[in-house]
């Protein structure tokens, strides 16, 4: 992609509007453009990032065994009025009419459509265990929406469910989601704590969240610190198997943290005094379960190995995708713009020319993006006629994670430049070196299989 023929609305003020630093960045890089309260549109750049974000969370779901699908963001009021909870789920909930006079809404969860299409199709235990899962567009009509993408009324979302005969299959499920949340969130480069929560609407009183620390978290935390040592990396794990997917959940859960809600000074106390924390957290997700809440009012049942319907026990697992664009941002910046992870970058690697229209670095520009693409990068050539410090403005701003500069003088030795924009170190490199660890870097982090 050649910058002069890109759509990158940036800004060079902060806007007055934005609160906080993941807000202000996504306007200013010209990610985001609002169109009315705490509803946007995504902008080239923007959803060339949601969409990383959200082939990361497809890949893992399918590694896990879950099963993708999409259901209507439109919900017949009749079924949350089966399950008791139209009337109880507040003024968050977008309450429609249609030509028909029909109470309808836009769904700002789906455990009901999902138990609809269970029992409308499953009718033996030998059909489970089931997991499904879609990634979807939610509308909650927040009362004060607030810091851009981190509290919007829209907002994009992995929300998954499973289908279990027995509490003890329900709670491998949960485990099982534990573990993929674990995967997803590091290899956006996040380490999102697992924390005991609260149930809240969706029920339930075996729920974890997935907090992201940062200074604008909306909730207060405290924890044991010996949780940030933690990280899951890349072994390799057993879904089908209760054991692993056991051991990690007791890993990651069996020290000290929990959202305010949950908090309990006495057993917080507990924890070595040089190790307690108290913090503010981004939650990027949770995982319920909540049993037969759904299956027994809503009478999603199967036949049992003893021949009696059974209602099935069933759990919940939300991804806030978009909303993990706003956190990976509050915990990856400085005061030149974004540092985007290499796993989520929306471009590999920029490519800067200090003398467009130069033959000799024109050359050597489009030579650059030819093997950079060949390699399976995806470069954005900053090939517009503007000053060098307009342009690593720009690249700054928008975040990718490697430059390569181009300019006569150095092309004179054969070299171009290779910048970090984590660390700022450089180092001057044959074009194809420089290409050759782009290539190397990448190789290390994952890449998405789809779905």
């Amino acid at each position: 992609m050649r910058l002069s023929r890109y759509f990158l609305p940036v800004l060079k003020e902060n806007p007055s509007e934005a609160q906080i630093v993941s807000h202000r960045l996504m306007l200013r890089a010209g990610m985001i453009k609002q169109s009315s309260a705490g509803i946007y549109s995504w902008l080239p750049l923007g959803f060339k990032v949601l969409k990383k974000i959200e082939s990361i969370v497809h890949d893992e779901q399918i590694r896990a065994g879950h099963i993708p699908m999409l259901m209507s963001t439109m919900q017949s009021a009749d079924l949350w009025r089966e399950s008791g909870r139209y009337d109880d789920y507040g003024q968050e909930m977008l309450r429609i009419k249609d030509r028909h006079d029909r109470d309808m809404l836009f769904g700002p969860t789906n455990e009901e459509m999902i138990t609809d299409i269970f029992r409308s199709h499953v009718s033996s235990y030998k059909d489970l265990p089931l997991t499904m899962y879609q990634v979807q567009w939610k509308f909650r009509d927040e009362v004060r929406p607030r810091f851009g993408v981190m509290r919007g009324r829209e907002f994009y979302m992995k929300d998954g469910y499973n289908f279990d005969l027995t509490k003890e299959d329900a709670l491998h499920a949960y485990n099982r989601h534990l573990v993929s949340y674990l995967r997803t969130y590091e290899r956006m480069g996040l380490q999102a704590i697992p924390m005991r929560a609260d149930g809240g609407p969706i029920g339930g009183d075996y729920t974890h969240e997935f907090l992201v620390l940062a200074e604008t978290g909306e909730s207060e935390v405290f924890y044991d610190s010996a949780v940030t040592d933690l990280t899951f990396g890349d072994r390799e794990i057993d879904y089908d198997s209760v054991e692993q997917c056991q051991g990690v959940l007791e890993e990651f859960t069996s020290k000290y943290a929990r959202t305010d809600e949950t908090h309990e000074e006495a057993l917080f106390n507990e924890v070595p005094e040089e190790r307690r924390r108290s913090a503010r957290g981004i939650e990027v997700g949770q995982i319920f379960y909540f049993g037969t809440k759904y299956s027994e009012s809503m009478g999603a049942t199967v036949q049992g190995p003893d021949g009696k319907p059974t209602p099935v026990h069933m759990g919940s697992h939300g991804i806030g995708v978009s909303r993990l664009l706003g956190a990976i941002i509050e915990a990856n910046h400085d005061d030149n713009g974004i540092i985007w992870p290499e796993g989520v970058t929306p471009f590999h690697c920029g490519i800067v020319n200090l003398k467009q229209g130069d033959e000799a670095a024109d050359a050597a520009c489009n030579d650059l993006y030819k093997a950079m693409t060949a390699a399976g990068l995806d470069p954005l050539y900053d090939d517009r006629k503007e000053r060098a410090g307009g342009k690593f403005a720009t690249m700054d701003l928008i975040g990718l994670p490697w430059r390569i500069t181009v300019g006569p003088r150095g092309l004179k030795n054969g070299v171009v430049e290779l910048t970090s924009r984590r660390s700022g170190e450089s180092e001057e490199l044959a074009p194809e070196a420089a290409v050759a660890k782009l290539v190397e870097i990448y190789a290390a982090h994952q890449t998405s299989r789809g779905f």
